[in-house]
């Protein structure tokens, strides 16, 4: 698929036909990469995304599994039982 680059106030841009978009499921803020010839358009990263999904397995487990309750390299070295 062909497109051109149009001007766009002080800048430039290419619009992205709908079914590229709805295909690839990109919308709103967007990350670009600079590649050996080309352009790479990917969806910008949210922060913290998928933290409630995480934070729901660490509740389903038990207290012993928290990362509270594993020994850090302070008490390994520090600490003699």
């Amino acid at each position: 698929m062909r497109s051109q680059i149009i001007q766009i106030g002080n800048s430039q841009g290419i619009r992205l036909p709908k079914v590229l978009l709805e295909q690839t499921g990109i919308s709103g803020d967007v990350e670009l990469e600079v590649l050996d010839g080309g352009i790479l358009i990917r969806n910008a990263a949210i922060p913290r995304s998928g933290w409630d999904e995480a934070f729901k397995a660490m509740a389903e487990h038990d207290a012993e599994d928290t990362a509270e309750n594993l020994p850090n390299e302070f008490e390994k070295k520090e600490w003699q039982w």
